[in-house]
């Protein structure tokens, strides 16, 4: 059997090949090779410095790996294919199927919520304005920001401006969900209400994603796998209750222990 976008059913969502990245003498992958399976949601772990975010920004094409190969769905994001022109479309339609929720919102701070969420879909999507505003109806009543659907970013609080950047990469109706340590820019009385919509996408979609974070008992609630990363590698990986309960790795441990 074929999956709809062409690929066999076990082929992975995401694939790292032996990918190295560094800046100068700091080598931040060294070499990984990491899967994610559709459907899938893994935790990164590890302390600062370790390569987490990296991942995450080649995935979304803000950095460039130094050599090795990233695919999606089976098709090559990295290196990029053909002639530049070429490579780039071919680059932008794979980007297309990923979302992801930054550690700082990033909302465009002229524009209304619901039109933060609107924009990409009528521009990149090609929705007509009546269906992204259904659509975005639809989204803010999930985060529950119906009622500030009219609201600029700077009247909205962190947490709310964190809702509404999810709802915004949902719009584009990802496959992959990417979130960069969305709770650490929030005062800690706005968490719980982010990780509650986290924990509904997660609950409620078939959506692959990868998650970036500390907090970890947020992650041993939603992740099915966890993944510690350190110096630019894998050191362990399994179930949360292996990772979080019974880990194997001394690197682990310490990690895990400091935070207690």
């Amino acid at each position: 059997m074929v999956s709809p976008s062409g690929m066999q059913p076990n082929q992975p969502m995401i694939e790292f090949r032996a990918v190295h990245k560094a800046w100068g003498t700091n080598t931040v992958l060294d070499g990984l090779d990491f899967k994610v399976g559709h459907g899938e949601k893994v935790t990164i772990i590890g302390p600062s410095g370790s390569g987490k975010t990296t991942i995450l920004r080649i995935l979304m094409t803000l950095e460039t790996p130094d050599s090795g190969a990233v695919l999606v769905d089976g098709q090559t994001l990295w290196p990029v294919q053909g002639s530049k022109r070429g490579g780039g479309r071919a680059q932008d339609a794979i980007r297309r199927e990923i979302g992801m929720v930054f550690q700082h919102f990033n909302l465009f701070p002229h524009l209304s919520v619901v039109d933060n969420i609107i924009e990409a879909p009528i521009n990149v999507l090609g929705l007509s304005k009546d269906q992204a505003r259904a659509e975005a109806a639809d989204l803010l009543e999930r985060v529950g920001l119906t009622d500030h659907a009219d609201h600029k970013p700077y009247q909205l609080s962190g947490g709310q401006q964190q809702r509404a950047a999810i709802a915004r990469a949902l719009a584009m109706r990802p496959r992959l969900l990417l979130f960069d340590e969305p709770t650490s820019a929030l005062d800690p009385e706005m968490v719980g209400g982010v990780l509650d919509v986290i924990r509904e996408v997660a609950d409620s979609h078939a959506i692959t994603m990868l998650l970036v974070t500390h907090e970890m008992r947020f992650a041993s609630e939603i992740s099915d796998r966890v993944v510690m990363f350190d110096s630019g590698a894998v050191v362990e990986q399994g179930s949360p209750d292996q990772v979080f309960g019974n880990p194997t790795n001394e690197r682990t441990r310490r990690f895990l222990s400091a935070l207690t």
